[in-house]
Formats: structure tokens, C-alpha cells, sequence
């Protein structure tokens, strides 16, 4: 697969996420994708068992696309992850077989208050 193929299923991917369309959401992974969460200490093996635990899931969420950066099987996406309205800076990690996702890794990151010892190099990136 291209690499203009796979930005162009990351974009569908991501806004089916944002759009809460589940079924366009998991199209992307393969069906022994695994998806793991290291701060929380989880893996999920495949992509039914993925697509049941986000359904599961009880807060309302949106996703904001920051950047996407990747080549050839290897993708990363940055973006703010709103649940219930509260941000989490969120990383994915996503690595393609055969043009699908077989492993995707997702680090989250709470917003937290400027630093005052930089404050004087510093400018607001919103």
C-alpha cells in the first residue's frame, strides 16, 4: 500500500472516531490487530474485542487532529482526545501489515500548568 493510501485511511479513521461511526472507526485494523495501552498496563487483541471496548466506553469524546507523520508501516498521530470536555494530549503509534493496522500503541498525557521559571521563553501554543 501507498503511503497516500494509508494517510488517506488514517483521515477516515480519525474522523469516523470523531464521529462516533464505530464500524468505519475499526475498518482500519486487521482482525488480529492488537492495541495496547502502556500507562494503563492493557492490551486488547483483536479487532472485535478493540471495536467492544471503545463501544463500551461511556463519555462522550471528540478528537482533535494535531499532525499525522509516518511512512511505509509506520504512522504516528497526535492529537487532544475530549472526554466529557476534559483535553488529553494522546500519541498513537500505529504499525501497518499489509496495509491494515496490526499494532497500535495509545500514550495519554493530562494538560498541566505552565512552568513559572520558563515563562520568560516561552509563548501559548492555543
Amino acid at each position: 500500500m501507498e503511503d497516500h493510501e494509508i494517510r488517506a485511511a488514517l483521515d477516515r479513521h480519525w474522523a469516523a472516531s470523531d464521529a462516533n461511526d464505530l464500524d468505519a472507526e475499526h475498518q482500519i485494523y486487521r482482525e488480529d490487530a492488537v492495541l495496547e495501552y502502556p500507562q494503563s498496563n492493557e492490551r486488547i487483541r483483536g479487532r472485535r474485542q478493540i471495536q467492544l471496548s471503545r463501544d463500551a466506553q461511556p463519555n462522550r469524546k471528540r478528537f482533535q487532529i494535531r499532525r499525522v507523520i509516518g511512512m511505509s508501516d509506520l504512522w504516528i498521530t497526535e492529537y487532544v482526545l475530549t472526554y466529557d470536555g476534559r483535553p488529553s494530549y494522546t500519541v498513537s503509534i500505529m504499525e501497518f501489515f499489509d496495509g491494515k493496522v496490526i499494532r497500535e500503541t495509545q500514550y495519554f498525557g493530562d494538560s498541566f500548568a505552565p512552568g513559572p521559571s520558563r515563562a520568560r521563553w516561552v509563548e501559548s501554543i492555543t
